[in-house]
């Protein structure tokens, strides 16, 4: 870590202060692009996705429960792995704490993998997480909603809004998050979805780095910064 400049009290004021300004300015940004967020077109969701869950069959629909908000987290965790993506796992472990005041805010939460439910469920008993987590194998959903990219589906069209074209070759999968309406006729409407570094405000953790001298500390590879919460010596 570079040596950094000891000064007065004073003086560290003036330069606290200096970045207030910057701080504030960044915070009503935020505070417009989320109302931008808000105010985004909707599309309707056509298709009829059934996916896999412990308590059986259910639609898109029917993973809203009660409420008329829901959350998609795409958690990479593909058929044949034994455990799931570092980074996916590190956003997974802010979610219970929130749930319960999502849904105060009529706002359910629900984790898909396109692995069957049998291959991520030990891990989820694992990491001891509690959140809904349900499996897209028997549908398209991965695909439709940008997670899932083989180089066939991108000659077809898909959406390659996170990575050059051509660059992919083989079957590939990303995270991401997709945010749904479901109005009182039970007619569900796609409002967000973000992908990538897009997902950083969902990181409790790194805004608490982000006041330390050394931040996110992410020198290196991702596995040399973070890892699973039981992996860490």
């Amino acid at each position: 870590m570079d040596q950094h400049k000891i000064v007065s009290e004073e003086e560290w004021l003036e330069a606290s202060r200096e970045l207030l300004k910057k701080e504030k300015e960044f915070t009503r940004t935020r505070d417009v692009i989320a109302e931008e967020r808000r105010i985004l077109p909707w599309v309707k969701v056509a298709k009829d996705y059934v996916f896999d869950t412990t308590e059986g069959k259910k639609t898109l629909a029917d993973l809203f429960g009660k409420n008329s908000q829901l959350i998609v987290y795409h958690f990479m965790f593909v058929p044949g792995w034994k455990e799931g993506c570092p980074g996916c796992s590190f956003i997974s472990d802010h979610v219970d704490g929130a749930l319960p005041h999502l849904v105060h805010h009529d706002v359910s939460f629900v984790a898909v993998s396109r692995a069957p439910l049998e291959e991520f469920l030990p891990y989820k008993k694992r990491m001891g997480w509690g959140f809904p987590w349900v499996s897209s194998a028997s549908n398209d959903f991965n695909r439709d909603f940008q997670v899932t990219f083989t180089k066939e589906s991108i000659e077809a069209g898909d959406d390659m809004r996170n990575f050059q074209k051509g660059a992919v070759t083989k079957p590939h999968e990303t995270h991401g998050v997709s945010v749904f309406y479901k109005d009182e006729r039970g007619d569900v409407f796609r409002t967000y979805s973000s992908y990538a570094r897009g997902n950083d405000i969902l990181i409790g953790a790194y805004n608490w780095l982000d006041l330390t001298p050394k931040g996110r500390n992410e020198d290196g590879n991702m596995g040399s910064w973070m890892k699973r919460h039981d992996q860490y010596k």
